[in-house]
């Protein structure tokens, strides 16, 4: 087996909401150890975030021109956020090995949800050329196409860290990733077996969309405005008939799925603003609890992560749906759970230096184990 490299990593991520870049410095230890040193979320420009916000969601590009200019635009974004992580921590560049960078996904349309069902992608743009031009550092990236070229979904591409930080052999695991879409890891104690993990639909999306919309602001802090509000089971009975959530797994999905114009059509159009955040609020914590009953009714614990854990609301509904699940986030284990996916993309560069495989074909339903991700190698001098 190829040795994994020690060392110092940063691990670069936007995720479907695109509400921030979150940044992670990770140290590597000859042990397998992953500690996380520094971390930071910077803010997207506000025109470019509008923009891949609304290419995420559907909207046409105007042209070749405009998604490679875009390309390097994110590219420079995500460069400016490692940059300032290595500024503020007081690490030079060149103690960095790698980077892995994520990039902002603006189509997903894996086997299965393909327009016309023979050619599967997924794209996330954000040029890794760019990346390890301006900051000197080599730079993986692309992570998802290989999986995806290999039959897989490219998603979700962290549950073999969630492996190997967090499984337990005393009780039943599950993590759960709440970004913009809501995706589950799936860890038996049992030590023969797989692991697995899906999307289960939407988490955030839904919910930052439809408080944006009505309040102007990006987020329902707190859960606040969905606590304001009544769930509305028969606009609730209207969002679940949706033939994706009864897919089976292994599956993935993005915000070209779950948008506004997707709730607005299951809108009887009388509905209080407040009771549909309400309501959109328990089609997350609904579709989360009867995705993991399915698939693993012994879990015992949920290990929350992502944005969502800061909503209280969200995570009160998911574990009343979950009567006897201890629901908690993963910093009660020791690891900050905006930072998780941060350090994922660093893992992944580690293992693509080191020749290793970084999906898990239980989870994707790849033909088989891939190395993931193309190497981008250090300049001599940052561009």
């Amino acid at each position: 087996m190829p040795d994994l490299p020690p060392g110092l990593f940063i691990g670069l991520i936007s995720g479907t909401s695109a509400d921030g870049i979150d940044a992670a410095l990770v140290r590597f230890g000859p042990d397998a150890r992953c500690e996380l040193l520094a971390g930071s979320t910077h803010a997207w420009p506000d025109a470019l975030r509008a923009r891949l916000v609304e290419i995420g969601q559907g909207a046409k590009v105007d042209s070749l021109d405009e998604i490679a200019t875009l390309d390097v635009q994110v590219g420079e974004a995500f460069a400016g956020a490692a940059l300032r992580l290595l500024a503020e921590a007081g690490v030079a560049a060149g103690d960095i090995t790698a980077i892995g960078s994520h990039g902002q996904t603006v189509r997903h349309r894996p086997a299965g949800a393909a327009y016309d069902g023979q050619h599967p992608f997924t794209w996330q743009i954000g040029d890794g050329h760019v990346i390890a031009e301006r900051t000197g550092i080599a730079t993986v990236s692309d992570f998802r196409r290989r999986d995806v070229a290999a039959g897989g979904h490219g998603a979700p591409l962290l549950p073999a860290l969630h492996n190997a930080l967090l499984r337990s052999p005393d009780e039943d695991r599950a993590v759960l990733n709440l970004g913009g879409i809501a995706n589950l890891t799936l860890l038996p104690a049992a030590s023969d077996g797989d692991v697995r993990g899906f999307d289960t639909g939407p988490a955030n999306c839904l919910l930052d969309a439809w408080c944006l919309r009505h309040t102007g602001r990006a987020f329902d802090a707190g859960g606040v405005f969905a606590a304001s509000g009544q769930i509305d089971e028969t606009l609730l009975a209207r969002l679940l008939d949706e033939p994706w959530f009864d897919a089976p797994a292994p599956k993935s999905t993005g915000r070209e799925q779950f948008h506004l114009d997707w709730v607005q059509p299951r809108l009887g159009g009388d509905e209080r603003v407040a009771d549909v955040q309400a309501t959109l609020l328990e089609l997350s914590a609904c579709t989360i609890a009867d995705a993991l009953l399915a698939s693993q009714p012994t879990t015992q614990r949920v290990l929350a992560c992502g944005g969502g854990v800061h909503n209280p609301r969200l995570l009160e509904r998911i574990g009343a749906r979950l009567p006897g699940v201890q629901v908690e986030s993963t910093a009660a284990h020791g690891i900050d759970p905006d930072r998780m996916e941060a350090m994922g993309f660093a893992w992944l560069a580690r293992q693509t230096l080191a020749g290793l495989p970084g999906n898990l074909p239980s989870v994707s339903g790849a033909c088989g184990p891939r190395v993931l991700g193309v190497v981008h190698p250090a300049s001599a001098r940052p561009g």
